[in-house]
């Protein structure tokens, strides 16, 4: 295992592509340039809450000096050998192209060959940029811990994901206006440490295309290849058609995970969206709780609600077709990128089909779309927390439809009274049929399912209740969730208390359901 102190950066992003020419950190239009050389903010007071000992020993990190780990990853010193810098990007935000973006608060510190992989460590909330716009570069503990925790949870729910290894207090406060309602006020400030082997999104080859910068383009391009998909062969336009498809493959992939596990992520820009098909930058986000495809946690969402949950998936197809506008300068070639896009979509409802009848533990047998849709729409209209139901129904042995509506009742929002029996009673008896038709064992179902049904989800009012209490200077609900949710999956009978509903308390508490973009 290697020393933090001994690591040698390797520094491929940025000796191998173009570099801003100034240094300059006020907000401007960068060009010709893929990132600018910026130096991260010296907090005042840096303390570590939390770092990920699990992605520590994972990736064979070992931190042999706390106090200097915590001035590298709080950006008070600089990683040696290193020149930090912030990434230039463009986006299509809500639907409109926006222009350049770019890390406004986030600053690369190093790029590190760890466990046979280039990891690109980067802070958020490390001070301004070129690309902070209006900003001020900071972030505040509330958004930190949230993306902290949800970082980690994802990867240890399967979700492809950037992760997090630290979590510090700066000392600092931060100005934020939380409900954008003009009531700001100041915030602790915070910082997280998040790692990927690419922090590339969509939106890094919009801003060189909209530009008609091909050759920034095409450097970025080429460089994506070798770095991160050398498998696809040299840099040509049929490799670059065969990464758009790979790209595709992973993105969907990614959104049927969402699915799988009732995640929204509430900000699906073409800036947040990575082109290793992770899931990347936690803002407003939140799990679905009683059942709604057109539940948002983006208060700014709210009237069109763009980016709900049952839309991920034609939000992503929107956002792939940006994408390959930027790449099409260098294919030439509409028609291949329609094709990959109708082949996306087409995927996109396999994978998909195929991921809910293996949350209901149905393997063999071919069963209709329209058995699926009927099962959504009824979570829909009975108020069903979907993470309750699915993994209760992991546990229980289906001949018993009394049983199975106790299952109903126990994990709906809705009175008892409320709930159609009948209806639940028909699909009750094609679920029956098809199980007996499957033909697998009740207890290897049951294992199955476990295995796909989560038993543990970050809920927004679990979140706000760490929030709270880290904001009164008590971290240990942080380090409960974080052991939580590392197996979601397992029993963890002693953590019994947080497989529950939402309580009334949180369904309108700020923080608790919907949440804005301020952090």
């Amino acid at each position: 295992m290697q020393l933090f102190t001994e690591i040698t950066n390797q520094k491929n992003f940025s000796s191998e592509l173009p570099a801003d020419s100034s240094i300059d950190k006020h907000p401007r239009q960068v060009k010709q340039a893929c990132y600018s050389f910026v130096k991260t903010s010296k907090p005042s007071n840096p303390e570590l809450i939390h770092y990920s000992k699990l992605l520590a020993n994972e990736i064979k990190l070992k931190i042999d000096n706390q106090e200097y780990f915590t001035a590298i990853m709080s950006g008070r010193k600089s990683f040696p050998d290193f020149n930090p810098y912030a990434m230039c990007y463009g986006g299509h935000q809500f639907g409109h192209w926006a222009g350049q973006l770019g890390d406004g608060r986030a600053i690369n510190i190093a790029e590190l060959n760890l466990n046979n992989q280039n990891w690109k460590f980067q802070l958020k909330g490390s001070g301004p940029t070129p690309y902070s716009r209006k900003g001020d570069g900071f972030a505040v503990l509330r958004s930190s811990i949230r993306e902290y925790l949800c970082s980690e949870a994802m990867h240890h729910l399967g979700v492809p994901t950037t992760r997090a290894l630290s979590l510090i207090k700066t000392g600092n406060l931060v100005m934020r206006d939380i409900l954008y309602n003009g009531n700001p006020k100041q915030e602790k400030g915070a910082i997280v440490c998040r790692i990927s082997q690419s922090f590339l999104r969509f939106g890094n080859f919009e801003i060189f295309a909209s530009r008609g910068d091909l050759k920034s383009l095409k450097a970025l391009v080429n460089y994506t290849i070798k770095h991160h998909y050398s498998e696809l062969g040299k840099p040509s336009k049929e490799t670059y058609i065969k990464l758009y498809k790979e790209i595709s493959t992973r993105t969907m992939d990614m959104i049927v995970h969402w699915q799988r596990v009732g995640f929204v992520h509430g900000v699906m820009n073409t800036d947040n969206m990575s082109i290793l098909g992770q899931t990347i930058d936690y803002g407003p986000y939140g799990w679905v709780e009683d059942y709604n495809p057109n539940w948002t946690p983006n208060t700014t969402d709210a009237q069109h609600k763009r980016y709900r949950f049952g839309n991920q998936s034609a939000v992503a197809l929107w956002n792939l077709v940006q994408l390959a506008n930027a790449l099409y300068p260098l294919v030439k070639n509409a028609q291949v990128f329609q094709e990959i896009i109708k082949e996306s979509q087409d995927y996109y409802y396999r994978v998909y089909h195929n991921m809910m009848l293996s949350k209901l533990g149905l393997y063999t047998t071919k069963i209709p779309k329209e058995f699926i849709s009927s099962l959504t729409d009824l979570l829909e209209k009975t108020s069903i927390d979907m993470t309750i139901f699915f993994r209760s129904l992991s546990t229980l042995k289906i001949n018993d439809f009394e049983l199975f509506i106790e299952l109903i009742i126990s994990s709906s929002y809705l009175a008892k009274k409320d709930i159609n029996k009948g209806s639940w009673k028909h699909w009750f008896e094609k679920y029956k049929s098809y199980i007996a038709d499957d033909k697998t064992h009740h207890t290897v179902r049951q294992q199955k399912m476990k295995l796909v049904n989560p038993k543990y989800v970050l809920r927004n009012y679990m979140a706000q209740l760490a929030i709270d209490q880290a904001d009164e200077g008590n971290y240990d609900l942080i380090n409960e969730l974080y052991t939580l949710l590392s197996k979601p999956y397992d029993e963890q009978p002693k953590m019994q208390q947080w497989f529950s509903k939402r309580p009334d308390w949180a369904k309108h508490k700020i923080g608790c359901s919907m949440l804005s973009c301020s952090s």
